[in-house]
């Protein structure tokens, strides 16, 4: 085949993929006007989120942190499931970047249902994309509900220490709090999917912290960066780390028991376990990784 003939096939190729797009985008369209799509009782919307958010979000998975998953068969075929995973990079963009990549990389293309802090729902715009995607306020009668349901769950129980630690404690996971998540998971009799993610801690690097500004705006904290606030909004792009996400394997809670779900010790244990997972998995990703940005 001759390299006229190629680059015809590859133009044809390029027009296909472009008219497919249009297509699609025409029909979301009209679905939106007709008022012809579902949303479930949490708010989320599956079309909104496949052909709204997710074509942004994929920009910057695989052309900007270029995300490498690991272990994507850990994530089972059906069912509830918990996944855990540590929190981290000044702007929490870690959650979404996680759940694309899930859906992405799954056979199924399972969607995971994150459970985010009071704030998140507090914040114009922000609040109601969060909702259409299929997050929800982090409680554990929530998450029990979504579990049994047979939803994959996403807990980020770092809280806003993980995405606010300053740079210098980078993979360190912070406390995980009292364990509620692992009770949602024992009563529910799900199993625990330890999550790693590796190159977000690098997106924002925070080397100071203006608390002054924070209180004043009611948020846990404001970041200071090697470039924010000295270059204004320019200081607002994520620098274009390598991210490797890895799913360890289920920690099963079903042989637990519900009961055990009010044994303090035995979630405490379990808790641990989940966290020295997560932590562990983080060193042994990172004494490989050739580079923060390759």
């Amino acid at each position: 085949m001759t390299s006229r003939t190629l680059g015809h096939a590859a133009g044809a190729a390029a027009g296909e993929g472009w008219e497919r797009r249009f297509s699609e985008t025409l029909q979301f369209l009209q679905r939106r006007v007709k008022g012809d799509y579902a949303v479930d009782d949490f708010g989320f919307d599956r079309d909104f989120t496949l052909h709204t958010v997710f074509p942004v979000l994929r920009l910057l998975k695989d052309k900007w942190f270029r995300v490498e998953v690991r272990g994507i068969d850990n994530i089972p075929a059906d069912g509830g499931a918990l996944l855990v995973s540590n929190h981290s990079g000044t702007v929490a963009i870690d959650s979404v970047i996680t759940q694309l990549a899930i859906h992405d990389a799954h056979p199924q293309g399972r969607f995971l249902r994150m459970l985010g802090a009071d704030l998140v729902f507090q914040l114009p715009v922000v609040g109601d994309v969060a909702r259409k995607t299929g997050a929800t306020l982090a409680s554990n009668a929530d998450a029990e509900r979504l579990l049994r349901g047979g939803e994959l769950v996403g807990v980020w129980p770092e809280g806003f220490k993980g995405v606010g630690k300053p740079f210098r404690e980078r993979y360190k996971l912070q406390r995980f709090g009292r364990g509620g998540f692992v009770s949602a998971a024992v009563k529910a009799e799900v199993p625990i999917i330890p999550c790693s993610v590796v190159g977000a801690e690098e997106v924002y690097p925070m080397i100071g912290n203006m608390k002054t500004v924070a209180r004043l705006v009611g948020a846990p904290y404001a970041p200071i960066t090697p470039f924010f606030p000295l270059l204004g909004p320019l200081g607002l792009i994520p620098l274009p780390s390598k991210w490797i996400i890895e799913f360890g394997e289920p920690i099963d809670t079903a042989s637990l028991g519900p009961a055990a779900a009010e044994d303090p010790m035995l979630v405490f244990e379990v808790t641990d376990q989940v966290r020295e997972t997560i932590q562990q998995t983080l060193y042994s990703v990172l004494v490989t990784r050739r580079s923060v940005f390759f």
